[in-house]
Formats: C-alpha cells, structure tokens, sequence
C-alpha cells in the first residue's frame, strides 16, 4: 500500500548545468558529460533510497529539458535555429522557444534504453522512466511540415511507442507519459489526446502512466496558479482515461485548488496523487504529508494510491528536494502503519482482513 515516488525530475548538480534553470546547455562535452550524467544519476539514486521511496527513476539527469532531451534524438526536428510560438494556450503570457519540424519525424535510434538499464544495473528496487507525452510535446514545437496538430501528434505517438516497447523489453517497471496539456486543451483532448496517447501506450506490458499537472513550480506558473479559480480540468478528463489503456494517472493535489473528491471519477485505476508542494522551498513535516494522503483515501483505495510529487523538482534547491522526498516517504510510512494497525483490529478502509488482496486483483 500508498508506495511513494517522485513524478520524474529532481535537481541536477551544478557540474552539469546552472541551479535551478530548465532549458540549458550542459557544462561538460563528449565523454566528461556521459561521466558526469552517469554520477549525477547515482547521486539522484542515493537521494531517494536514502529517503525511503519505493519506486525510483534517474532524476531526469540526463536531459536538458523533459521535452527537448527527447526530441533532440529525433530526425526531422531542427535546433539550430529556434524560433518564438505560444504554449500551452497562452496561460502563462509569454512567448518561449521552439525547435522546429522541418520534415517527418523519425527515431534515429534508441533514446532512453541506455537509461532504464542503468538504472537497473544500479537499483533492485522498481524503476520508472518519463517520456514526453505526444499532446504536450507537439504544443512544445513549432510545426513547419505537417500542419496539422493532431497529424504531428499521432507521427509523435508512433516514435513514442517504439521507445516504450523498447523500455519494456530492458525490464523498465514503468513508462510514465507526461501529458499537462491534458489540463489546458480540454476539447483536444477528447477529440485525438486520449487517441495520440494510447497510441504512444499500444502494446506496452509494462505499467503505463499519464502525467497530469499544473507545471513546474517555477515564478511564470506560480504566479497562475495563485490567480487561478478554475481547478475543474480533471473532472473533464479523469472520466475519460478510467476507460482508456493507461494504468496509472498522476494528478496535483497539494499546490493546486483541486478538491480530492475528483479523485473518484478514475476510480479502477492506479493513482499517483500529488502530495508534495514543488513550488516552495519549505519542506513539509510528515504529519502534513499524511493528512493529505488521508484526504485521498476518502476517494482512493490505499492499494490503488501512490503518494507522489505534483511534479518535477528541477527548480528546487537539492536539499529541498531531499527534504521533501523524505517527508513524502514518512507521511506514506505514517498513514501505512495506521492502515496495517486497523488491518489487524479487523478492518482496513470498510473491508475484512483478506478482502484487500480479492480486491487488487
């Protein structure tokens, strides 16, 4: 029950790249930066056994940004010359930078397999690799060929797939899909979203997750989301990934205004809930952390949740994050041996000892 993880990213150490900065260019070249990647995953690694999560990834060490460091093994995407467009609808008011899609897109070859069995070489405990979901990756580029959002997005969905096959046969435990335009372009994602996604998903045995989010906790979003009054997206789109392929939907809790009784309308599947604030620097106490675990479980059963970040933890400070994953893993570890102590007066959440086990089948 209630297995913490972190959503994907944390800090990376400055040998690599400036603090707390999202797109940049590495400090180190050729084989000094394979050398550096490789230490700055196991540093990412160290954190969060060291602080009692269950499920690990590599920190996103290894790529600049989560969207770029994908699409950067891409043909048909050119970086040389960035252009400005508009995302993700407009909400935050600014204009970013955007490679550009100058032809078909093609995988030149196995992106993140190096990755997963790293990670496995270096952990018995199960891993998950993030990958950029094709929605939010095509509103992240500026297409100059295909012309069409939802064409863009199902070519993305196909190269997503064959590197999510190709984790899965290197024994990755779960393939996160990170998807916040899923919060913002709500009629898109119910004409081809949903679609692009399970198609990134198809035949993928692995445990398949979506990242739904508000954004990093970086001034640009932290400023949103203090004006924002509209928290609804998630009843719009939780009904309708409880009827798609994906497993395990992750979804913001603890910054965001959204009540968690929306957490019902995905009721069936694995639910990685947002229990961890990454927009501040202070780290929460245990007890903070198990509240909002409890607030969930009135929506959630305790063998369907899995307390987590909101989101990336790249713009926090090292000893933030360290402080927050512990806090996650001793808020989960509080509310779990409550759980086990009810379990054993009789009952756990309303069922008979024994029941729980029918019931995750």
């Amino acid at each position: 029950m209630l297995q913490t993880m972190i959503v994907g990213s944390l800090p990376r150490p400055t040998w690599l790249v400036p603090a707390g900065q999202m797109y940049v260019n590495w400090r180190l070249e050729g084989d000094a930066l394979k050398e550096g990647q490789d230490d700055a995953v196991l540093l990412a690694l160290a954190d969060q056994e060291a602080a009692g999560l269950d499920i690990l990834t590599d920190g996103e060490q290894r790529r600049r940004h989560y969207i770029w460091g994908f699409c950067e093994g891409l043909e048909g995407i050119d970086f040389s010359r960035l252009v400005k467009i508009q995302t993700r609808g407009g909400r935050y008011g600014q204009l970013v930078d955007a490679a550009r899609v100058t032809g078909p897109v093609r995988r030149r070859g196995s992106i993140m397999r190096d990755t997963v069995k790293f990670l496995k070489r270096h952990t018995t405990k199960p891993v998950k690799v993030t990958l950029p979901g094709p929605m939010t990756t095509t509103d992240t580029l500026a297409d100059e060929h295909y012309g069409n959002r939802r064409t863009l997005a199902m070519e993305l969905a196909k190269i997503l797939n064959e590197e999510a096959l190709e984790l899965e046969a290197n024994s990755c435990d779960i393939v996160q899909f990170d998807e916040p335009c899923f919060n913002i372009y709500l009629d898109e994602v119910e004409a081809w979203g949903i679609r692009a996604l399970e198609e990134a998903a198809k035949g993928v045995h692995a445990k398949k997750a979506v990242h739904i989010c508000y954004g990093y906790g970086v001034p640009v979003v932290l400023q949103w989301k203090t004006k924002n009054t509209d928290w609804s997206h998630y009843a719009r789109t939780l009904p309708l990934l409880r009827t798609s392929a994906i497993d395990m939907i992750s979804v913001e809790c603890a910054a965001s205004g959204v009540d968690p009784a929306v957490l019902a309308q995905a009721k069936g599947k694995d639910l990685m809930v947002g229990v961890i604030d990454v927009g501040t620097e202070e780290v929460e106490t245990a007890e903070t952390i198990a509240a909002r675990i409890r607030a969930a479980m009135q929506h959630v059963d305790p063998h369907h949740l899995y307390p987590c970040t909101d989101c990336g933890m790249i713009p926090r400070s090292r000893a933030a994050a360290r402080g927050k994953m512990k806090a996650l893993a001793d808020g989960a570890w509080l509310v779990r041996t409550e759980l086990i102590e009810k379990s054993r007066r009789g009952a756990v959440m309303g069922y008979r000892p024994g029941e729980q086990e029918g019931k995750r089948s």
